[in-house]
């Protein structure tokens, strides 16, 4: 029987994402309603995702808009400033990022500050803020910074029997760290009970852990192992087993290669009954033959 449904898996997720959004969100909607009704800040706003995960080796579109009110006016193209939290920038990049980044929209006056970061490697894990500084109508100057965009990293999913044990199915990711990311096995839509699960090495020299999750094979169908971020799923690997048909595949096993004694560690084959019977049968063929004949011929 299996612990859960993916439907209600889901859901415990999708509350876990609600009430982190509101832990996060909660200070930032304070502080924007607070400027808002003092007065003390221009209605500009930075826009960027809470988070983004990304496949090892692809490319990662990273948005950022930057809002105006109505009431607002630029009268000089805004500057783009991306950087990470380590303060390598990315636009203008750094050593680091060179050759990796490209605007999305090249047109200077455009609001979308959005970047690609092509070949996204393991160590780009992190925190990145897109900041603009932007000069409005009466010599206003400003600069505006979004809340910033954990970028998590995935790299490829194995999924499959284990090398010591052909019953036991096992499903690996490497991921850099971040909260949320959850690696789950399904059989026929329902969770079975796990053998081993593992967080992974949490060695800080490391800039990944790998996911791990184990279970015993029971019975054929569609397995799926998921890696979800909250309750979005990032990836999934399905491994399709059909069992083998008890005793016809085992008995061909048997011919197919000899048995070996536990005794003396030599192979022994089995006794070949139909070639001895095979032998003692032609002469005795030969015989009643000859007798046949000469019965036949007799005068």
């Amino acid at each position: 029987m299996c612990l859960y449904s993916r439907d209600m898996l889901k859901i415990i997720l999708s509350e876990l994402n609600h009430n982190l959004i509101w832990m996060k969100w909660g200070w930032t909607a304070w502080m924007f309603l607070y400027f808002m009704i003092s007065g003390t800040h221009p209605l500009i706003t930075v826009h960027q995702p809470p988070v983004l995960t990304a496949a090892l080796g692809e490319d990662l579109i990273m948005p950022c808009h930057l809002n105006l009110s109505n009431e607002e006016k630029m009268t000089a193209r805004p500057v783009l400033y991306w950087v990470h939290t380590d303060n390598e920038k990315l636009w203008v990049p750094s050593e680091r990022y060179k050759r990796r980044v490209d605007l999305l929209d090249s047109d200077p006056l455009s609001l979308n500050k959005s970047i690609r970061l092509k070949n996204v490697q393991l160590a780009d894990n992190g925190k990145y803020l897109c900041k603009v500084s932007v000069t409005m109508a009466g010599g206003k100057s400003f600069r505006m910074k979004g809340n910033g965009t954990l970028v998590m990293v995935y790299g490829n999913m194995t999924f499959g029997l284990t090398s010591h044990n052909d019953s036991l199915l096992q499903c690996e990711v490497n991921v850099t760290q971040g909260p949320g990311l959850v690696l789950s096995i399904f059989h026929n839509e329902c969770k079975p009970q796990t053998v081993d699960s593992a967080s992974g090495d949490t060695d800080a020299a490391l800039p990944y852990v790998t996911l791990s999750e184990t279970i015993p094979l029971r019975g054929g169908g569609k397995y799926e192992c998921q890696l979800h971020l909250n309750e979005n799923l990032i990836v999934e690997s399905i491994f399709n087993y059909t069992p083998p048909v008890a005793g016809k595949d085992e008995k061909n096993i048997l011919t197919a290669h000899p048995t070996t004694s536990p005794e003396s560690g030599v192979a022994v084959f089995p006794e070949p009954w139909f070639l001895y019977v095979a032998l003692l049968l032609v002469p005795t063929t030969i015989l009643l033959g000859l007798v046949t004949v000469l019965l036949i011929n007799r005068p």
